[in-house]
């Protein structure tokens, strides 16, 4: 029997506990019973994905998730949504993220409010970016459009060793505290003040003003890189694989491992995702390929917003809608699943945490037999004292059920 590999990636599923859930984590609040019989019948343990000295984002968490080190192969997280927006960078290009983001307040009291622009469409945040065309120019660098908030500036010749901050991170924290620094800083800092003075009166605003939205008026520019080198997933394991996401950061990083893209219809990255369609796309994939990477943004997004009714909607939804039918091809004994999240994105803090996660195989691998738990939750993966030291090393366990 030839085996079957899927990863489902929840992003920031994880989580500390929550008062409102009565001092419960979203995964213990949620009813999820296809995880747990996972649970039951598998693996449970905790995992440290990112090395410590290095920040928690999706990006080297998700490198490490499929079994590349970060420390060897990550440049930046621009480069990576570069490639999936179809954009090739030169050997000196700087691609950079540029969110369109809500900013309150003016001067020194400027805050991030919303580092979403108030999850603005892939329409209207291409009009804003289109306003910046003769400003970009004139700089020397150029926008791309990406999806929803989610955005391209690309730098020829640029500076990539600054330091910038991710705008999930300061959520209602002064921007002047954590304005990019270092050589090229200049730059960036114009041009955001430039999105400030346009974007506020552009017909886009104007509009989002009237009808009681928030308005989506500065752009924020970070994670700034070049395009990196690795080996493609084919040259490293052998084996063919795909990606189903809606992020672009998700499937740059598919398309730079040489892994075949899944379009799906209706995936949004919200909690409004298409979850059935995702499993149903990620599932005929395997009629062909050897693997299949699936990745749900939606409970990352309801940590960052500080919302935990979605975050347990959202994982309740993973469970019921993509787990249920993907467990029935793994029971006919040709498929090895393995569920986890990439990094915690705590409500109290909404942004991600520095610490392990808990994962679980379906059915365990070899090394890993008797660590069963009664749920898929933080507190019984902890109680395991299954401990996986480096993140890089889950997909070798998975792939170990031939």
């Amino acid at each position: 029997m030839t085996r079957k590999y899927m990863v489902l990636i929840g992003d920031g599923m994880s989580d500390w506990a929550v008062d409102s859930l009565g001092g419960k984590t979203p995964l213990e609040a949620a009813v999820t019973p296809n995880l747990d019989f996972m649970a039951r019948n598998g693996a449970v343990g905790m995992v440290q994905v990112v090395p410590l000295e290095m920040y928690p984002g999706s990006d080297v968490s998700n490198l490490s998730i499929i079994g590349y080190d970060p420390r060897e192969v990550y440049t930046g997280r621009s480069p990576l949504e570069a490639a999936s927006i179809g954009v090739t960078l030169l050997p000196d290009d700087v691609a950079v993220r540029c969110n369109i983001v809500t900013i309150e307040g003016e001067g020194a009291d400027s805050e991030m409010y919303d580092f979403s622009g108030g999850h603005i469409n892939t329409a209207d945040a291409t009009e804003l970016l289109l306003a910046l065309k003769d400003a970009a120019a004139e700089k020397g660098v150029t926008f791309y459009p990406g999806v929803s908030y989610r955005h391209l500036m690309v730098w020829p010749a640029g500076h990539d060793a600054m330091t910038t901050t991710p705008p999930h991170d300061i959520h209602g924290k002064k921007i002047t505290e954590y304005l990019p620094t270092g050589d090229g800083a200049e730059l960036f800092i114009n041009l955001m003040a430039i999105s400030r003075e346009i974007f506020p009166n552009h017909p886009i605003n104007l509009r989002r003003r009237a009808e009681g939205k928030k308005e989506a008026n500065s752009i924020w520019l970070w994670g700034q890189g070049k395009a990196p080198r690795m080996p493609t997933f084919q040259e490293k394991f052998g084996l063919s694989g795909a990606v189903v996401a809606a992020v672009d950061l998700i499937k740059g990083i598919g398309i730079y491992l040489g892994l075949e893209i899944i379009e799906v219809p209706g995936a949004t990255g919200y909690i409004d995702t298409n979850f059935a369609g995702k499993a149903e796309y990620a599932l005929n994939a395997l009629e062909t390929k050897d693997f299949v990477l699936i990745h749900v943004e939606a409970p990352d997004e309801a940590g960052h917003n500080g919302s935990a009714p979605d975050k347990v909607r959202s994982i309740e939804r993973i469970d019921a809608e993509m787990l249920g039918p993907i467990l029935e091809r793994a029971r006919a004994g040709d498929l090895c699943i393995l569920v986890m999240p990439d990094h915690p994105t705590p409500i109290k803090i909404r942004t991600h945490a520095q610490e392990p996660v808990p994962f679980v195989y379906y059915p365990a691998p070899p090394a890993m037999q008797g660590n069963e738990a009664a749920r898929y939750t933080e507190a019984e993966a902890r109680a395991t004292g299954l401990v996986v030291e480096s993140g890089t090393r889950m997909l070798g366990h998975l792939l170990s059920t031939r």
